[in-house]
């Protein structure tokens, strides 16, 4: 049939163009679903036929776009494809461009909406290019992938590019058998510079090093190394550059390597590289078996529904299965997924609340959790496999959380308590102009540190906002308890309580100058909780610095299922307790500001408490670890570099803000005086600007002229008397040497057949936990929610 919309001209896609062929764009709706996929041939959305939503009709009408192309991939049923050849190997990882799968028959239609849905003859001519361009072309998902690994390729450097080597001297063979520190014969890295050999860190899957190579660059500053065994004669190797902290190549590593008498072209690969370790550490059964190893028993259903891994993005799953577990997120996203999506004419991909709906659709409605036909696998294969559901893939919410993020746009392994914190914070800003929906107000509480000065006895109260707590792990080796596992030597902690890693992080002692006694004294530290959150978040720091190196600790964790606060709630300046002077100090102003996690973890390092102050002052508060620690090694022979904080005086006549930060900061929902005194208070820095005002929502701000604004100031946490008791509803697990490496998976409490049950997520694999008892204790980030 032809129609008068059939007769206009439709472009094809251009090879940038974002094709949504593969599911809808306001749920997760699929082409492997009996009724397909629509895209639009006017703008390449995609969108769903089913009667109760219908997406892609919704589409038309809203932007008046006649013609779809129904995309439906049917499985072949087994043997038909028999005759086919087998795919070639893979050498490498790679993307190839998409066509008509081996596995599935695709099937094609045009329609028009516009005339109730009527087929077109899409062999018109002036349909033909843009159906075949449709077909042809990389979908949004696959572009996605194309981008987020060319994002991940690893390049030189500069420390490599002017690396400068010793005399030329060929190494004896005994001389790179082992590590030059130690015995170990395996995860060898050769420094480039002057040929000391070390070993690397411990790495995933029992990989052991005792990081002696990046203790022999702190010691001599030699930046570049390559992996023993990782060597090809066509150049390839693992390279590290310790000055950047990252994978790069080395263009002229057959010259490097030439400077020690090692022949490049001679050389075989004998080991994993850092990228295989970490892909095969992906495929790892999460604790998938019973004690008697059998199966785990799968789960189907509302709130079931299990999310494909996009390529090490087990960090987003486990911490959006868990927030989605929570009530306050659930209602508020379920709702817009009735109000909002259907009516906001935003590009749904780049629209945060859409994205946030359609998971919340998505993980909570079931739709998606069924099992997967596996018809085409033999009856021994099946018996071998845990029962399975396709789950759902949230590439477009990856893609809109992970935009212009150095680290979360690409496809790397990432750090879930990170992941966390960015997203609580994106949901922050995109909340603000609504008052007072936003759910992460559930995790944000107040905390009241008291700092007592030993010598005049003096105390000093200081409230901050919270919103979630990264706790100290005591390490306590037990004497003489080192067991052998997999023929490794491995040595035995103590077990200790959440409520001990509580006292161990909010108490310290530490040298401060005393503005009552004047002079320098000892100061004693202690926090307690002012505002108690509905649901507490704390995270497990395993992790200690030795010669600057992490390594984590396999301590248990006694994490109650029922946790008592009561004894840590502060009580405020006490009967018979003298303040310490105030004082007008503009450094104390800004050392509450300073980032606490960067601070406890400096310290952790073995860095001096004022020292690690002046690194996050002097880079701007950074919340990366990494760049303080850096000035922290580039500044340790400065002469003043434990003298006390100057006194400084802010500039009233500095330079102002741009307008375009400003704007920026108005977008989010601040008043233009709160933008410019935000803005003021942190030399100009967006970011800095941003966590500036949420951590100070009740500040005057008295020297900016007031102005008015119709956005509703969001709820203020109050005080309360009730009971500080919790339960535990959810924690996530991590298995590796690194968070940012290994598998996050999430165990949730979850209510089934009117009971509660744990269940585990594990990517797509749902399944029911019999004992979290041994779970529990290895737990990463605890979720405790208010009684």
């Amino acid at each position: 049939m032809i129609c008068a919309h059939s007769r206009q001209q439709y472009p094809p896609p251009s090879a940038r163009t974002p094709v949504y062929k593969d599911e809808c764009t306001k749920c997760f709706d699929h082409n492997l679903l009996p009724q397909g996929i629509d895209v639009c041939l006017s703008c390449f959305n995609g969108g769903c036929t089913d009667n109760d939503r219908n997406h892609s009709l919704l589409h038309s009408k809203d932007f008046n776009h006649p013609l779809v192309l129904n995309i439906r991939q049917v499985l072949k049923q087994k043997g038909q494809d028999a005759e086919s050849p087998p795919p070639a190997k893979l050498t490498k990882l790679a993307i190839s461009g998409e066509s008509a799968d081996d596995k599935y028959d695709i099937i094609t239609s045009v329609r028009c909406l516009s005339c109730g849905g009527v087929e077109i003859d899409k062999m018109q001519p002036n349909l033909i290019g843009v159906v075949d361009g449709i077909l042809a072309a990389l979908s949004a998902r696959k572009q996605s992938d194309v981008k987020s690994w060319e994002e991940n390729e690893l390049t030189s450097c500069d420390h490599i590019t002017g690396l400068v080597q010793s005399a030329p001297k060929p190494l004896e063979p005994q001389a790179i058998s082992h590590c030059s520190n130690c015995d170990l014969k395996e995860n060898l890295w050769l420094c480039l510079s002057c040929g000391n050999l070390g070993c690397g860190r411990q790495q995933m899957g029992g990989l052991a090093g005792n990081g002696h190579g990046v203790q022999h660059f702190m010691n001599e500053m030699h930046p570049v190394s390559v992996k023993l065994g990782t060597i090809t004669p066509e150049g390839t190797a693992d390279i590290y550059c310790y000055a950047c902290d990252y994978e790069r190549v080395d263009p002229k590593l057959a010259t490097h390597l030439r400077n020690f008498g090692i022949n490049i072209e001679s050389q075989q690969k004998t080991e994993r590289t850092i990228t295989e370790l970490n892909l095969e550490f992906q495929n790892f059964q999460f604790g998938m078996t019973n004690e008697e190893g059998k199966l785990l028993e799968p789960v189907f259903g509302p709130g079931f529904t299990g999310l494909s891994n996009l390529g090490n993005s087990c960090y987003m799953a486990s911490v959006i299965q868990t927030i989605f577990n929570i009530t306050p997120f659930q209602m508020r996203y379920l709702e817009l997924f009735v109000t909002h999506t259907p009516t906001c004419r935003d590009p749904t991909a780049n629209c945060f609340l859409c994205q946030m709906a359609k998971l919340a659709d998505g993980i909570l409605s079931g739709r998606y959790s069924v099992p997967v036909n596996n018809s085409r696998r033999d009856e021994e294969e099946k018996e071998k496999l845990i029962e399975e559901q396709h789950g759902v893939a949230p590439f477009m919410f990856k893609n809109l959380v992970g935009k212009d993020h150095p680290e979360f746009s690409t496809m790397r392994q990432q750090d879930a308590f990170e992941f966390l914190q960015h997203l609580t914070r994106m949901i922050e800003i995109k909340e603000r102009p609504f008052g007072n929906t936003d759910p992460t107000l559930v995790f944000q509480h107040i905390l009241e540190d008291k700092l007592r000065c030993q010598g005049c006895n003096c105390v000093r109260y200081t409230d901050t906002k919270m919103s979630f707590n990264n706790l100290l792990v005591p390490v306590r080796p037990i004497p003489s308890n080192v067991v052998v596992i997999d023929g490794k030597q491995e040595v035995q902690y103590e077990p200790v309580t959440l409520e001990d890693c509580i006292r161990e992080t909010w108490k310290s002692e530490f040298e401060y100058r005393c503005p009552e006694c004047k002079d320098v004294r000892v100061a004693e530290r202690s926090t307690r909780v002012k505002v108690y959150p509905q649901v507490l978040v704390v995270a497990m720091n395993r992790f200690v610095y030795e010669n600057y190196v992490p390594k984590k600790f396999g301590v248990d964790i006694l994490a109650p299922l029922d946790l008592d606060l009561n004894p840590f709630r502060g009580t405020g300046l006490q009967e018979g307790e003298v303040e310490l002077p105030q004082t007008n100090d503009q450094p104390a102003a800004a050392e509450s500001q300073l980032n606490q996690e960067v601070m406890g973890q400096l310290q952790m390092m073995g860095f001096p408490e004022i020292r690690c102050k002046k690194a996050l002052l002097a880079t701007g508060n950074s919340a990366d670890t990494e760049v303080a620690m850096n000035w922290l090694i580039e500044h340790m022979e400065d002469a003043d570099i434990d003298d006390p904080i100057p006194v400084s005086v802010p500039n009233s006549e500095s330079v102002g803000a741009s307008q375009g930060d400003i704007s920026m900061l108005c977008d989010m929902g601040f008043t233009v005086s709160q933008a410019k005194y935000a803005l003021k208070q942190t030399n100009n820095d967006v970011e800095r600007a941003v966590d500036w005002l949420f951590s100070h929502p009740d500040d005057p701000m008295e020297d900016v002229k007031t102005s008015t604004s119709n956005t509703t100031p969001p709820k203020q946490i109050e005080q309360d008397a009730k009971p500080a008791n919790y339960k535990l509803i959810g924690f996530i697990s991590h298995r590796g040497t690194s968070t940012s490496c290994g598998h996050y998976v999430a165990h949730l409490k979850k209510k089934f057949e009117g009971k509660e049950e744990w269940v585990l997520f594990n990517d797509e694999k749902v399944v029911k936990v019999e004992d979290i008892g041994k779970a529990v204790k290895e737990g990463y980030i605890y979720f405790y929610e208010r009684l």
